[in-house]
């Protein structure tokens, strides 16, 4: 049995170049405030909120436009790995206390000691970054959906608002949960962030005025990019349950 999951994090991963631009941002948006930096180069940093616990930290990483990346914290982490590995992940670094992995579709993820973090960190200004989508190319999109369903057995897997998308929602509490979603064709699996919007067009606007440009509107979601020149989306969930309005 796979050990629970505790708490989750969405990374924010960014060029190191950029990261900077991608933390003013995303600190205003979210209504934290931006912690020390750590890492050898001070590559990381943590988006602090107030009241409640962190969910969302940053990272410089070298090369490519960067992406997003979970943390899964749980009790045990070299159980919890070694079960990761027997669903099919590969290990890409141990670091002792914490690992890096990678799903068996090349999405890179971490395993990392729970810190008791429990409190989640409020709606700010009608939306709430909570869900990591994971764009997966048709080939590895079945095996994928498997991995995250086995790899998370408390979680809620399902399918979502279009037969290309599939939720892995966490438990009542957890602040981070999971969309697969089926790309129309062969690339390597990326991954970016999602915002639950009470009403997308007013967020829209909002980041634009903070440096966020606007790239594309789809069914149910915009998408957008940031001032470090990541995409993320703007979507029409609510920002309190995470799930889609009712239609009237």
């Amino acid at each position: 049995m796979t050990p629970r999951v505790a708490w989750t994090y969405a990374f924010i991963d960014r060029p190191a170049e950029h990261v900077d631009a991608a933390c003013v941002f995303w600190t205003a948006v979210t209504g934290t405030r931006l912690s020390e930096r750590r890492g050898g180069r001070g590559e990381f940093a943590t988006l602090l909120a107030d009241r409640a616990d962190a969910c969302v930290k940053a990272q410089g990483v070298d090369g490519g436009e960067g992406g997003a990346h979970l943390d899964l914290c749980v009790e045990d982490v070299p159980v919890f790995v070694a079960a990761a590995l027997r669903q099919g992940a590969t290990r890409v670094a141990d670091h002792g206390e914490w690992a890096v992995l990678r799903s068996p579709g090349g999405q890179l993820f971490c395993a990392v000691p729970w810190q008791g973090e429990s409190v989640r960190p409020p709606v700010v200004d009608g939306s709430r970054l909570d869900q990591v989508c994971l764009d997966v190319p048709p080939s590895a999109y079945d095996a994928e959906v498997a991995f995250w369903t086995d790899l998370l057995p408390q979680w809620e897997s399902r399918g979502g608002s279009l037969p290309e998308f599939h939720v892995v929602a966490p438990p009542p509490g957890l602040p981070i949960r999971i969309l697969l979603q089926r790309l129309g064709g062969e690339r390597p699996l990326s991954a970016h962030l999602d915002l639950a919007c009470a009403d997308p067009e007013a967020t829209r606007a909002r980041h634009e005025h903070l440096g966020a440009a606007l790239v594309a509107r789809g069914a149910h979601f915009t998408v957008m990019r940031d001032p470090a020149g990541g995409v993320y989306c703007l979507t029409e969930r609510d920002p309190a349950t995470g799930g889609l309005p009712r239609l009237p």
